[in-house]
């Protein structure tokens, strides 16, 4: 029955807590403090408070951290799907209209509209990332990740996922 209490509790907040974690925080909060009492205010507090510290959505990693306090590792699977879930489905639902009408014209040229500005966005954040890493790291290791990858990726068409495996492990061994 604990399964099924955290997947309600993560569940409700990923589908009326619309606008992502900070919308949804207060819900979730409402779900572990007040209806289910499996922490205060002040560890959810806490709990939050680190979930604000790590890299990545919020919820996610708030669900996953409850989830595993309260039911260990399948607690801690059941709260992230349960976060998840919604706009898993909603993506799904959403991409099967768009695959529906994606031959329609309006829907092409909405689409060919949006490459650009993701185009720039995903170029802004790779000079950020190389910025950031060439002051966090050092221009030497910069310059072997970045060309090691260009190589590896243009001339011997590794796959990226391959790549960015040897990358951390690069970092992990090397920058540690």
């Amino acid at each position: 029955m604990v399964y099924w209490h955290l997947f309600v509790a993560f569940f409700i907040p990923g589908i009326v807590g619309y606008g992502g974690g900070p919308a949804s925080i207060p819900l979730i909060e409402h779900e572990v403090v007040n209806r289910y009492g499996w922490m205060g205010t002040q560890e959810f507090g806490e709990v939050l408070a680190l979930g604000n510290a790590l890299p990545g959505p919020i919820a996610t990693k708030m669900a996953g951290f409850i989830g595993f306090e309260v039911a260990g590792v399948p607690g801690a699977l059941v709260a992230i799907f349960a976060t998840v879930a919604p706009s898993l489905a909603a993506m799904l639902l959403l991409m099967k209209l768009l695959l529906k009408y994606k031959d329609h014209p309006r829907v092409q040229q909405m689409t060919s509209f949006i490459r650009a500005p993701i185009a720039v966005l995903l170029g802004v954040l790779a000079f950020q990332f190389f910025f950031m890493s060439w002051d966090d790291s050092g221009v030497v290791h910069t310059v072997v990740l970045v060309g090691t990858s260009l190589l590896l990726l243009e001339k011997f068409k590794v796959h990226p996922a391959i790549v960015i495996a040897g990358a951390l492990v690069y970092g992990a061994v090397v920058l540690s």
